[in-house]
């Protein structure tokens, strides 16, 4: 079967699409390759560069800190997913006093960059009579304000999608508009955006990481301390290194969690729809053809 978007290459372009592979792929393999050689010849892997590793107090110290940084993204991703939803229910308000604000709160922290808003919370709160501030509420009310704003809209821009009818239907029965929306188009839309709010999940992980420039004890904070010990060669590149490997295995993690609820409830979606079509032949059949 021909596609109607494009033309199926010939022999001549998948040649070339070949050949640009290769090239590609040696490309990325010799910039990997100079990196590697240039650390080697830094001697960035030299057993001095990576002793500080190996004591176990800096182990237990970066595994609080992993405590720390799952603590603050736990935390944020809840408060996260609250928000978005109280406001793309408000800005598809009928009151011009309810969608007015969540319209204008959406765009200002959607503008705002994610480190400024942190710094404001932490430095910028004490200086207007607002003490007590901790990192770690700097940290959650910086990613909560942030990515509750990225998720109203996909939220908002889910509810928008799905069929006019629906609602239509539901106000037709007797609901509210309150209920129309939480009983019928917010599940339906919350379904239909999981893959881009499970992605959005794993943006505020790592977001966490810019938890450092307020002095939240994460991940990167420990690593920039653990680096810039003078005693052990200030071994910067291995406690990046081991930053990011931890940062990678999170996000693993996350993703893989992720795609098993995407699994699990289009599987579910798939039931209730076999269910609600019986093959022929089924029970229902039967007892009709019985009676």
């Amino acid at each position: 079967m021909t596609s109607v978007l494009f033309d199926a290459p010939g022999p001549k372009a998948k040649a070339r699409y070949l050949v640009g592979g290769v090239i590609t792929l040696l490309v990325v393999l010799g910039v990997i390759a100079f990196v590697i050689i240039r650390l080697i010849d830094t001697g960035q892997f030299t057993a001095a560069k990576w002793r500080i590793f190996t004591f176990p107090l800096v182990q237990q110290t970066i595994i609080q800190a992993v405590g720390a940084t799952l603590s603050a993204f736990a935390l944020a991703a809840v408060l996260s997913i609250v928000l978005g939803m109280l406001l793309a229910v408000g800005k598809l308000s009928d009151h011009r006093w309810v969608s007015v604000p969540c319209f204008w709160f959406v765009e200002l922290f959607r503008a705002v960059p994610l480190l400024i808003l942190m710094m404001m919370i932490y430095y910028g709160l004490p200086t207007i009579g607002v003490h007590g501030v901790t990192p770690f509420a700097a940290v959650v009310g910086g990613l909560t304000l942030y990515n509750g704003s990225v998720l109203a809209e996909a939220f908002r821009a889910g509810i928008e999608s799905l069929p006019k009818g629906q609602k239509e239907a539901g106000m037709a029965i007797g609901l509210r508009k309150s209920q129309v929306m939480s009983l019928i188009l917010f599940p339906q839309a919350f379904r239909a955006m999981l893959p881009l709010v499970l992605a959005q999940l794993v943006v505020i992980l790592k977001d966490t990481a810019l938890g450092f420039i307020v002095t939240y004890n994460e991940i990167l904070f420990q690593a920039k301390y653990f680096g810039s010990q003078a005693l052990y060669g200030s071994p910067i590149i291995p406690a990046a290194m081991v930053a990011a490997v931890i940062y990678i295995g999170l996000c693993l993690i996350l993703s893989g969690i992720a795609k098993l609820v995407e699994i699990r409830l289009r599987k579910g979606r798939k039931g209730k729809v076999l269910d609600a079509n019986p093959a022929p032949g089924s029970t229902a059949e039967g007892g009709s053809a019985g009676a």
